[in-house]
């Protein structure tokens, strides 16, 4: 596996697509104080997933984005694509070559691509942590960082021997799954603490639910009565209708 080519465009110094090639044999690139050297390893760090505006030597992460001259206005993107040569197989996917790609908008949204198809950071970082090119970015060391190498603590130590045997990837993992089964046993506390409110509940619910039953047998009884009554009353007035109408038939 080695880095193939380098596309730029709009970033930093570059506003136009510049592309560099890297060629088997090729071990270093050279120019003038100024010409900007140091913004191609940004843009190789960059388009590998870094975040951190300061490790690309900026302010915020738009300052990647071409601003401008006083002959040419500032454009609305920066783009980079990181061609791979995976002959060998080193990167787990099933190509010869990868090109991967990050792409940033002055509104701040940002897309990746790994082989023309659109993915998440994640995927990138995955991709390639088992390379010795994973987020940490060990594999780049800018000025003053073999200081903070050589200063690191047992942590940063560590993860330096786990990016390069290729078990980081599978920690981190373990790290995600780790804080969703936390998050999970909060729902879950949660949930019981819901449940035992509801429960307390229900008792006092249940004893008004029992009252409620015993008022309406009691209206049901209390209708049944008064229809009997009227009926009752409907009858004898039938009777005294009748006994009227007889004896005003009578000569």
């Amino acid at each position: 596996m080695y880095l193939k080519s380098l596309t730029l465009k709009g970033f930093k110094s570059f506003a136009q697509p510049t592309t560099f090639a890297f060629e088997t044999g090729v071990t270093c690139v050279v120019g003038p104080n100024g010409s900007g050297k140091s913004n191609v390893v940004d843009a190789l760090a960059w388009v590998m997933g870094e975040q951190g505006a300061k490790t690309l030597r900026g302010g915020k992460m738009d300052d990647v984005i071409f601003a401008g001259t006083a002959t040419r206005g500032p454009l609305g993107r920066a783009e980079v694509l990181l061609t791979i040569d995976n002959a060998d197989g080193a990167l787990p996917i099933e190509y010869s070559e990868v090109t991967i790609s990050r792409t940033l908008f002055r509104n701040g949204q940002s897309e990746y691509a790994i082989n023309g198809e659109g993915c998440r950071l994640l995927d990138v970082q995955e991709l390639l942590s088992d390379s010795g090119l994973g987020r940490e970015m060990h594999v780049i060391v800018g000025q003053g960082r073999l200081d903070d190498v050589l200063a690191a603590g047992p942590e940063d130590r560590r993860g330096f021997i786990e990016e390069a045997a290729g078990i980081l990837k599978h920690r981190r993992r373990k790290e995600k799954t780790v804080r969703k089964l936390d998050a999970m046993q909060a729902n879950l506390t949660r949930l019981s603490d819901l449940a035992g409110e509801v429960r307390r509940q229900l008792k006092p619910l249940g004893a008004q639910a029992e009252v409620a039953r015993e008022a309406q047998s009691i209206q049901a009884e209390l209708r049944d009565a008064r229809a009997r009554i009227l009926a009752d009353d409907v009858v004898a007035l039938r009777a005294t209708l009748d006994i009227h109408n007889q004896t005003e038939a009578l000569p």
